[in-house]
């Protein structure tokens, strides 16, 4: 009885393997009947242990004789039982110019060094029903057509092809500078500087307009009108009134001016010396007055020439060595427009070519 047991397990147990080591093969054909030029597709399955390794036939370019490989697929892989098993799928898509009946022969798969064969399998290729008896069906072969033209096709040439005129103008003109190794010139435009008159009577304006000794600034006040005046004697008369004193200036001005026309400018200074370094508190219409010495003593000394006279701008011409800076500035650009110049026309030869090719 034990024996029995034993035997029946053991014959249980070998089943089991053998099943779990089984490979079966097999191929389809998804139509057995196909037209000249028509593409069949033939499906070969492989199923068998996971463990277990597989090889499929490797086909160039025909099957058979009159029976084309066109495209040979990714293997297709499916685990099978709980990942114990496995399909595998490899698909060939075929192809065929000649009518007849072909025979395929079956296809090995190698599983672990052992070979296994599928069945043979038919193709039949057919070629297309032609009716004789209506030759005016007949169309000889079409000739080449032109692609109509668009200007969507042109935009980047013609882009690419205006840029290289003023990158090769640039191009020159950059490496004409760098053989001539010529300084740089530079022309400044310097705006003209107003005559004393009319520099003075400006300042005269302003002064006037602020009013600063009626906000209790007289000391202020009386800065910018003397200021006014000391610039103005040392631009019209040419000595440096700005560093002088009072009395100074008025002893340089008798010796050129008549003293009539310099008394009232003398009490102005007189009255500005007091407000000045004495803390004199003038009253509204003494300010008021010593401006109008101020602008008097100016229409009296100006030049005849100096109020109506409207001074032109210069430009100052300035030479300067070129710098090395400048010079490997200049072999930078040199380099960057001669690579952006071959690129352009490697992208116009590669535009042209694919126009015209």
């Amino acid at each position: 009885m034990n024996r029995n047991i034993i035997l029946i397990a053991w014959l249980l147990l070998s089943s089991s393997r053998m099943v779990a080591q089984s490979v079966t093969v097999e191929a389809k054909i998804d139509s057995l009947q196909i037209l000249i030029g028509e593409q069949a597709k033939i499906k070969l399955q492989v199923a068998m242990d996971a463990k277990q390794r597989a090889v499929f036939p490797v086909y160039p370019d025909t099957l058979v004789r009159g029976v084309d490989v066109v495209e040979t697929a990714k293997p297709d892989t499916q685990y099978l039982n709980d990942r114990q098993r496995l399909l595998i799928t490899q698909e060939y898509t075929v192809t065929s110019f000649d009518s007849a009946l072909y025979y395929l022969p079956p296809m090995t798969v190698t599983v672990d060094n052992k070979a296994y064969q599928t069945k043979a399998l038919a193709l039949k290729v057919y070629s297309v029903p032609v009716d004789t008896l209506k030759p005016d069906q007949f169309f000889g072969q079409k000739a080449i057509m032109k692609a109509p033209f668009a200007w969507e096709d042109w935009y980047g040439l013609i882009a690419c092809s205006l840029l290289v005129i003023p990158l090769l103008a640039l191009l020159i003109y950059f490496i004409i500078r760098v053989r001539d190794n010529k300084p740089i010139i530079r022309k400044v435009k310097v705006e003209p500087k107003l005559p004393p008159y009319q520099m003075a009577m400006k300042e005269f304006e302003r002064i006037k307009t602020e009013k600063i000794w009626q906000k209790g600034r007289p000391k202020d006040y009386y800065t910018e009108l003397t200021d006014t005046i000391r610039t103005y004697i040392k631009e019209r008369f040419g000595f440096n009134a700005l560093e002088m004193t009072s009395s100074e200036i008025i002893d340089n001005l008798m010796e050129i001016k008549d003293k009539g026309a310099i008394s009232d400018l003398k009490n102005l200074f007189q009255t500005a010396d007091l407000v000045k370094f004495a803390k004199h508190d003038p009253q509204m219409n003494e300010n008021d007055a010593n401006l109008i010495n101020a602008i008097e003593f100016i229409n009296e000394t100006k030049q005849p020439e100096e109020e109506n006279a409207k001074p032109q701008p210069t430009e100052i011409t300035i030479i300067e060595k070129r710098s090395l800076r400048t010079k490997v500035l200049l072999i930078c650009g040199i380099s960057l427009l001669s690579a952006a110049l071959v690129g352009t026309f490697v992208y116009i030869g590669m535009q042209l070519y694919d126009l015209f090719a």
